[in-house]
């Protein structure tokens, strides 16, 4: 599993977030994060993690792990339908990002998990669930809210970071009772 993909995802938004404030960048930034923008990467963040939860929820070895998987399949599913309707009472057209590195790097994670089995995929599952927690929380805090115009879609995001944190929490507490 690429954590560091992950990782490095979340640092190249912080970096955008905290580039130097040169007009142009500054310019260039806020045209690249605008709301709907902001909207796409959302309900990505959200589909995404639906996905993989429910690779879980199929291929788990333990019940541990399955029911981890329904719980952030379920949890997600719940979200991303706030903010699609969200984006209907704004009428808002979610524009993904012209080079969105997540979406290779969920395509590298989904390809990871549907290789893996047993014991390997819960690992690799919930090494996956951490590290992409913590890449869109990071996110979160430091480019997306900040870059948030409209008062309901950051009050979303707000509502909602507790959870991200409880679900990064909650597969760590899997993974280091795995051990090694």
């Amino acid at each position: 599993m690429r954590v560091t993909s992950y990782l490095a995802s979340a640092i190249a938004l912080a970096a955008l977030a905290f580039a130097p404030a040169a007009a142009n960048a500054r310019a260039a930034r806020s045209a690249a994060m605008d709301d709907p923008t902001i909207c796409a990467i959302f309900d990505a963040a959200n589909s995404w993690d639906i996905e993989t939860s429910d690779l879980a929820i199929t291929k788990g070895s333990t019940k541990e792990v399955r029911d981890l998987g329904a719980m952030f399949s379920r949890d997600h599913k719940a979200v991303r339908a706030q903010g699609r309707d969200l984006v209907k009472k704004l009428n808002v057209t979610p524009t993904p990002p012209k080079d969105f590195a997540l979406a290779a790097d969920h395509e590298q994670a989904m390809k990871t998990l549907n290789s893996a089995t047993g014991k390997a995929f819960d690992r690799a599952y919930l090494e996956h669930e951490v590290a992409y927690h913590k890449a869109v929380i990071d996110a979160i805090n430091s480019t997306l809210l900040p870059a948030t115009q409209n008062a309901e879609l950051k009050e979303l995001q707000v509502k909602v970071a507790p959870a991200f944190q409880a679900h990064m929490l909650a597969a760590q507490r899997l993974l280091d009772a795995m051990g090694k």
